[in-house]
């Protein structure tokens, strides 16, 4: 690391213009980042970590007025610059890898044509040359096969792959520095692991990164010296071993809290540390859940094969995997949502797979999903009240009954009576997974699906989710069937875990033991890919190494 300062930023405050002013997105807020030195920003939705990162590019909304006492930018003042200079600045001196590369990279676009524009517009090439740079440019960031999938359209490429491109795209003019603004989020963990392989590669050679992310775990393990944002201010700031390990602000701590792991089985990860969970009362008399030698196969390809499972009420079952592993394709056949191919599934003891709609009808009220993203799962005409009531439907509850139960509920999910008339947009991604969950238990089923329910969540709100599923399965004694790439999620949540790896179950067990002595390659991978906070890294004895 050098003493060349590439951002040197003093009092940086962002503001947004409200019906009665203004409102500070960001206040006060100082940073130094040197050539070869990684940064973190981490902190809930609205800290102020994405705002602050798109400052550095230009890229803040035009509504948006910056103060700042000293804002330079590889050396150059750029407080108050004109769009001309900052497009002299963005992919030359600084690159910008977003969260979702899905939505970043244009649908309708090749994504050799896609990186071919990005190296035209960055820097001086020969157009001979362009086709093998191109190739250089994918293979430097650990793309398979390059030559061969130039035609490739963003949807044909897995999340990993078109993270890949987004990367490739945003080091096309060999910036100086990186901003990665959750760039792992989404993704599984061994693919995660890639990526975060790919950034480490870049901080060895002397490369600058600016992470922004929720993820202490993935900050651990990239940052030289993290900013913790709350409430558009810098509330700590440290080397990242020693504010890991050793936080000094009570908000760092709560985050660290927060942070699912072996550890916490059995405990609250919000509120007061240390407190019980409602303990759970788990009949394992006759399976609430039963599927015999389920498959599926599209175009000829088989997605799930051969998988028998039970699930008993009051018990968690984790399924984890990769994608592409059969997790969601399970779901769904439970869910009778797609039919098997072969094998049956009953659900507390009725025949639920390949029987005529209208008799599976009757049944649907005992089984129940929740999906990871609750905002394209709700109409958007309705509002909470309505949301919820709809899923009374099935247990013939109308009028004022229906709407004493839909309170009910939504001070069971600690909402209340405010949030009855609001609309999904109106709502930010914790309450909307409340409400989902309010709607998921207003029938009482015994059987709840839970798809990557928290995956998009920041910590302390993920915390405070997992906490309320775990309360309200303890008081309706509902099964539940818990899909998820976070093993330390699943770990913290579940009982027992399947372990799933191109269809198959590979294994599946009591988590403990799962997780603890794993006895399958695949298992012992996933497990390996696991990024640690602790700076205690050589603890063999603790392989889910998330706390300190």
């Amino acid at each position: 690391m050098s003493d060349e300062l590439l951002i040197d930023i003093q009092n940086l405050s962002i503001f947004f213009p409200t019906a009665g002013g203004e409102k500070a997105a960001v206040s006060g807020l100082n940073l130094q980042l040197r050539r070869g030195e990684s940064v973190a920003f981490v902190g809930e939705s609205g800290s102020g970590k994405t705002v602050t990162a798109r400052s550095l590019l230009g890229l803040q909304d035009g509504k948006a007025r910056i103060t700042a006492d000293r804002f330079v930018i590889g050396g150059e003042d750029m407080l108050g610059a004109s769009q001309r200079r900052w497009r002299k600045i963005r992919g030359s001196q600084i690159g910008y890898v977003l969260q979702d590369a899905l939505v970043s990279l244009d649908p309708l676009r090749q994504v050799g044509r896609q990186l071919h524009d990005a190296l035209t517009a960055s820097r001086k090439t020969d157009p001979k040359l362009l086709s093998e740079q191109v190739i250089t440019s994918l293979k430097s960031v650990g793309f398979p096969d390059a030559q061969n999938r130039l035609s490739a359209y963003p949807h044909q490429l897995s999340g990993g792959l078109r993270q890949r491109v987004l990367i490739a795209t945003a080091l096309a003019g060999n910036p100086g520095l990186l901003i990665a603004d959750e760039p792992t989020t989404a993704l599984d963990m061994t693919v995660q692991k890639q990526i975060l392989d790919l950034l480490q590669q870049r901080r060895d050679k002397g490369e600058s990164l600016l992470l922004i992310s929720h993820d202490l775990s993935v900050v651990g393990q990239l940052a030289d010296r993290i900013l913790v944002m709350h409430q558009g201010k810098v509330v700590e700031e440290g080397r990242g071993e020693k504010l890991l390990s050793a936080p000094d602000h009570p908000y760092t701590q709560q985050l660290l809290a927060a942070v699912p792991s072996p550890a916490t089985r059995g405990f609250k990860l919000s509120g007061k540390r240390g407190e019980p969970l409602p303990a759970r009362n788990i009949s394992v008399s006759n399976p609430v859940l039963e599927t015999r030698h389920l498959s599926k196969a599209y175009a000829g390809k088989t997605v799930v094969s051969h998988v028998s499972l039970q699930l008993f009420a009051g018990e968690t079952l984790g399924i984890v995997g990769e994608s592409g592993s059969g997790k969601t394709t399970l779901a769904r056949m439970i869910l009778g949502l797609t039919e098997p191919v072969s094998g049956t599934i009953e659900i507390q003891g009725q025949r639920w797979s390949q029987v005529p709609e209208a008799q599976r009808r009757l049944q649907r009220r005992g089984i129940q999903l929740i999906a990871q993203d609750p905002l394209s799962s709700f109409d958007p005409r309705y509002n909470v009240e309505k949301i919820i009531g709809e899923s009374l439907d099935s247990v013939g509850i109308f009028g004022e009954e229906r709407r004493n139960r839909v309170r009910q509920l939504l001070d069971e999910v600690q909402l209340g009576d405010s949030f009855l008339h609001r609309y999904p947009r109106e709502l930010s991604g914790g309450q909307r997974q409340r409400v989902a969950i309010a709607r998921a238990f207003a029938p009482n089923p015994a059987l709840l699906v839970a798809d990557e329910p928290v995956s998009a969540l920041d910590v302390s709100i993920q915390a405070q989710v997992l906490d309320l599923l775990a309360k309200m399965q303890a008081e309706h004694r509902t099964a539940l069937l818990f899909i998820s790439h976070d093993l330390g999620v699943v770990h913290h949540l579940a009982d027992r875990v399947m372990v799933m790896k191109d269809g198959s179950v590979v294994e599946h067990g009591k988590v403990d033991d799962v997780f603890h002595h794993p006895a399958h390659p695949w298992t012992k991978k996933l497990i390996d890919a696991l990024p640690v906070v602790s700076s205690n890294q050589h603890n063999k004895d603790y392989p889910l190494r998330h706390h300190p």
